[in-house]
């Protein structure tokens, strides 16, 4: 495969540059692996199984600033007998650096909408050489970054994939930016200091808990629909009678704001996405409030996300998230976010090649908070003809309890993606229902999740609906089961 020439692939000019047979994991098969480029700088990975390849090809996102090859969402394909492939985007990098896009257009480009459009050409191409036969069935996985690769695929690229997962997509990347930046602003006092702290942040989740969790039907510490969810975080402010367990008003202020996501001067939204949902407070720890014994993750990746990629000019380093100015600079972000927004609604030509789109997002995502991907999902409902017919071809499925792109949250977030989606793509069985599993993974999360499942480390199983019904328990059954729960909608 090395010797062969693949510089001459139409829009995709490739080259190899490593050539061996190895294992992903001890406990995968083994694969014959490439590493090569796309022309210019898009680097990639894919593994091809050495014996039993099914016939298909599946191509995984990436996250934050990508930046890496590494075959994250390739677990589970492979072992099913996928081609699998992963794109670095068009840089090296890590996935919270973005300085690789500093004056460079080309590189936004690829990160933009390109690397994944001419990998999958690149992949399908080795893996039909590899094999000696076409590739005849084509997917793609992600979340986060790479749902918005999986968006982008369906708008701009609709004959790549036969089927998508996108899950949790910032489906306008400087939106989201603006909305991260905010909450971690909304924290911070005069002097820069925090003024919620993780003791504060326990005291309100619990409140909210408290107020909310039947809305499922059900006492198990897990808000079932946060839409419904009616709680006043002003109830928790203290009183002359009540100084202690209680937020200050400033506390108050601080949750509302987070709550509320970017507003103007005017109290008007900025952007579709909204603020963090009631009951994902203890995600706020890290995100927006700084944990006991880290740092917040997000003043750096969000500083430099505008720094470098955002504006246009980039402002560079000597720019500093206290420059923020967003009733201003939410209006001067359009040049670069024509490079990333997937944001378009008309998927007739994705409908029409006879695509499917599995989309899915978290009540709990505090990382791409659900706003703005919801509305995306309702706004295409209204383009393509409404709900029904939509749902030909487009679902979304959002879950309670779910963290972002993670499946460590305290809901059933441990669900296989791709078997559903293999199944309606093949047989034609739309799925209705998703089931998830709270899952023991028992150490650190750094793979995909091993299905089928082992049935003594899941502690429950739940399941999540078609949006926007949200499950219910039926009053009767054992609630760690998903069969005891059925949909509703408002």
């Amino acid at each position: 495969m090395r010797a062969r020439d693949f510089s001459s692939l139409f829009d995709a000019p490739t080259r190899i540059v490593e050539a061996r047979v190895t294992r992903v994991a001890d406990d995968l098969p083994e694969v014959c692996q490439l590493e090569g480029y796309v022309s210019p700088t898009i680097g990639f990975r894919i593994a091809m199984p050495i014996d039993r390849w099914n016939g298909k090809y599946v191509q995984g996102g990436c996250g934050g600033a990508c930046g890496t090859t590494r075959l994250l969402w390739c677990d589970e394909p492979l072992r099913r007998g996928y081609a699998c492939l992963s794109t670095d985007m068009g840089h090296r990098s890590t996935t919270a650096d973005w300085v690789w896009g500093w004056n460079e257009l080309g590189r936004r480009v690829d990160f933009g909408y390109r690397a994944t459009h001419v990998s999958a050409i690149a992949g399908k191409a080795l893996a039909a050489a590899y094999y000696g036969k076409p590739v005849q069935r084509s997917y793609f996985l992600g979340c986060s970054t790479g749902g918005r690769q999986g968006l982008l695929s369906a708008q701009r690229f609709p004959h790549d994939f036969d089927g998508i997962v996108a899950g949790a997509a910032p489906v306008d990347e400087t939106g989201t930016a603006l909305q991260l930046a905010w909450s971690v602003r909304a924290n911070l006092d005069a002097d820069g200091q925090p003024i919620l702290r993780v003791p504060d942040v326990e005291r309100l989740h619990r409140a909210v808990v408290a107020a909310c969790d039947r809305n499922d039907g059900i006492d198990d510490g897990l808000i079932g629909d946060p839409r419904q969810c009616r709680f006043d975080v002003g109830s928790l402010q203290c009183t002359s009678t009540q100084a202690t367990d209680c937020l200050t008003s400033a506390q108050v202020a601080a949750a509302r704001r987070i709550y509320s996501g970017p507003v103007d001067s005017q109290g008007r939204r900025i952007g579709r996405q909204g603020g963090a949902m009631l009951g994902s407070e203890r995600w706020w720890i890290g995100d927006y409030v700084p944990g006991n014994d880290r740092p917040l993750q997000y003043t750096a990746f969000i500083q430099d996300f505008f720094r470098y990629v955002a504006f246009d000019p980039a402002p560079g380093p000597s720019w500093s998230l206290a420059d923020l100015d967003f009733e201003r600079d939410a209006k001067r972000l359009g040049v670069n976010e024509a490079l990333y927004s997937a944001t378009n609604p008309d998927l007739r030509a994705f409908r029409d090649a006879g695509g499917k789109l599995l989309a899915f997002q978290g009540w709990g995502d505090t990382s791409v908070v659900p706003g703005g991907y919801l509305d995306y999902y309702e706004t295409a409902e209204r383009t393509m003809g409404g709900r029904e017919a939509t749902q030909k071809f487009f679902r979304m499925f959002t879950v309670p309890g779910m963290r972002h792109c993670s499946a460590d949250g305290s809901g059933g977030d441990a669900i296989n993606y791709l078997e559903a989606l293999e199944r309606w793509v093949e047989r034609g069985e739309a799925p209705a229902v998703l089931i998830g599993a709270n899952y023991d993974w028992r150490g650190p999360v750094t793979r995909s999740l091993p299905f089928p499942l082992d049935p003594a480390r899941v502690r429950f199983t739940r399941p999540a609906y078609l949006y926007p019904a949200t499950p219910v328990y039926r009053g009767r059954g054992d609630p760690k089961d998903a069969r005891s729960f059925k949909p509703r909608s408002y």
